[in-house]
């Protein structure tokens, strides 16, 4: 991001500081609503602008291809809620601080956290994995309140002047350790297990370079970065999820470990695991599918043409 922001020419310079302004703006605009406010506000709108974009025909071919036994109508309802509840995360950001303190207990029903709590007494290492559900973000704010050491990996924003904006959200709401994905994060994420820390990851997108193991019966690309890492240091591989239960409430969720697969065979035990992955976030969506982040590539390009 450092060589990034060097090598920018002046007009991207001007472009990021435009970007940054709009971001203010933005943040300034639903901070003096409130938590709530801004949830419901931000929801309607996107409820409304989410289907002129480009990406609502991305949210449409994935849910038909993962619900084909969907009629047109619950597909348009589906798509609906999606917008809302990303309106409602968008709205809910500039507020994420009221996730550090007390309110946290208020708006969150955190089951199973007594298991990060016995990791971070026992000093042992875990692989976290979570998914772009509902408000992702509150599953960091989740595991801050824990004081469970953790490295929470995260993509960095293109424009560095807003990257730095989210960072600063993030740690607003408890993140002591931010580690970006790449070569550097992922020596990073080893340094840490080994130290007994524990990692978090995403593991519900496309990697193109990743291995194929079904995804709603489909053939999908997935990241084996955490099965990898599970499996290196011995360590449990567990799942974190997090539902909205109505405006600006929210279930969080650490299940029982995924099984890592014993299999002799390396690579067959890697695909079986991740598959296992594949399975729980699946089930997830299912349960509530309007709160998944289906605006993403999930397959090859080739699926989304025409």
């Amino acid at each position: 991001m450092i060589d990034a922001t060097r090598n920018a020419s002046a007009l991207t310079r001007i472009s990021w500081r435009f970007e940054a302004a709009a971001w203010d703006a933005y943040a300034g605009w639903y901070k003096i609503k409130g938590i709530d406010k801004a949830s419901d506000a931000a929801g309607a709108l996107l409820r409304k602008l989410g289907p002129l974009m480009p990406v609502h025909k991305v949210a449409r071919i994935n849910m038909q291809r993962c619900f084909p036994e969907a009629a047109a109508p619950e597909i348009e309802r589906l798509l609906g809620g999606m917008w809302e509840n990303f309106g409602r995360l968008a709205g809910e950001m500039p507020h994420l601080g009221v996730f550090s303190g007390p309110e946290f207990n208020e708006r969150v029903e955190f089951i199973g956290r007594e298991k990060f709590e016995a990791l971070r007494d026992a000093g042992k290492p875990a692989v976290i994995i979570s998914m772009h559900h509902s408000n992702w973000e509150i599953g960091a704010a989740a595991i801050s309140q824990t004081g469970l050491p953790c490295h929470i990996t995260y993509r960095p924003a293109n424009n560095p002047l807003i990257d730095r904006r989210i960072t600063d959200m993030r740690v607003g709401y408890g993140v002591k350790t931010l580690t970006a994905k790449g070569g550097d994060g992922a020596k990073a994420l080893m340094q840490a297990l080994k130290a007994g820390e524990a990692v978090a990851l995403m593991n519900d997108q496309k990697m193109n370079d990743g291995i194929e193991a079904p995804f709603f019966g489909l053939p999908s690309m997935t990241a084996p970065g955490p099965t990898r890492l599970a499996m290196r240091h011995g360590c449990p591989l567990l799942p974190l999820s997090i539902r909205r239960m109505g405006g600006a409430r929210f279930r969080v969720e650490v299940h029982d470990p995924i099984e890592i697969s014993t299999n002799p065979d390396k690579t067959a035990a890697i695909v079986e695991t991740v598959t296992r992955i594949n399975d729980w976030v699946e089930s997830e969506i299912r349960q509530a599918p309007e709160q998944w982040f289906w605006v993403h590539r999930r397959w090859a390009k080739s699926v989304y043409k025409g």
